[in-house]
């Protein structure tokens, strides 16, 4: 391969598509170093990587081998999708305000622009898809040059991109999310389901907004860099890695709709949490 190889796949599901995504990185992933590793720590496995997700609802939804848990997941997806942390993000003019410097749901809903203040840019994307559901504007962006290049740790995703087509089984609600780094192994997981989730919610938004009926359709994950840390490789290899060839997939993961109630009902103790957070 002349440079970082690009990898592709296609898989049916989210546990499925992060699982397979993960086998071929350690496979077929270049050897790279990072600025974050410590004497001692293996060179990074690393590749471009194209996941798409042809049915990102389809169970079974959860992969008992991402790092954390129901309750986890839940917390996670309440902080992309509906900003539960964003009182953590500094004051841009207090320089003793060390605070996080962003958080996803903020820039994705309240994108700060000097003339005219926050924009939310996924209600932007929506009444567009509502309006002309074929356009190919339709995207929102998380980095800002200026705050962003210099930044300690600069928001990982990139932007989002989505559009409706028409088919046999509908009308159907895509979307690609661009990622510049991602570890692959602690926390694409994560990330994906979150940005389902979103599209999930934003396909009910444009079907209010329009007036017509409106599913979720594929779920395409872009990373530059995906990657698994050196630091981690150890653990992936006995912990990941080990469970496929003692473990049937079914019994590797899980379904959401078995554990949704008892996630929903973990809100108030993950919203406390949330609230107790950089006191």
């Amino acid at each position: 391969m002349n440079g970082i190889p690009v990898l592709h796949v296609e898989a049916d599901s989210i546990a499925r598509g992060w699982e397979e995504s993960l086998v071929a990185l350690h496979r077929d992933g270049a050897v790279v170093r990072t600025q974050y590793d410590r004497e001692g720590d293996a060179a990074s496995r690393d590749c471009t990587m194209i996941l798409t997700i042809r049915d990102p609802l389809a169970e079974p939804m959860i992969h008992k081998d991402f790092p954390g848990g129901p309750v986890e997941l839940q917390e996670y997806v309440m902080e992309v999708c509906e900003g539960i942390k964003d009182h953590l993000v500094r004051d841009p003019a207090d320089p003793a305000d060390t605070r996080w410097d962003y958080t996803y749901h903020q820039r994705l809903f309240a994108y700060e622009t000097p003339p005219g203040g926050p924009v939310d840019q996924v209600e932007a994307m929506c009444r567009a898809l509502a309006e002309v559901p074929y356009t190919r504007r339709a995207q929102a962006v998380t980095w800002r040059v200026g705050a962003d290049n210099d930044c300690f740790d600069p928001p990982c995703l990139q932007s989002l991109w989505c559009r409706v087509t028409e088919g046999e089984g509908g009308r159907r609600l895509s979307m690609n999310a661009r990622f510049r780094s991602n570890d692959a192994y602690r926390a694409a997981f994560m990330n994906i389901f979150a940005l389902v989730e979103l599209q999930r919610r934003m396909a009910e938004r444009i079907a209010r907004l329009s007036g017509e009926p409106l599913g979720v359709g594929r779920y395409c994950h872009m990373a530059d860099s995906y990657h698994i840390y050196g630091s981690n490789a150890r653990e992936f290899e006995t912990r990941f890695l080990g469970a496929l060839g003692k473990r049937t997939f079914e019994e590797r993961t899980m379904r959401y709709d078995a554990f949704r109630e008892m996630m929903e009902e973990a809100r108030p103790d993950i919203l406390a949490k949330a609230a107790r957070m950089g006191r």
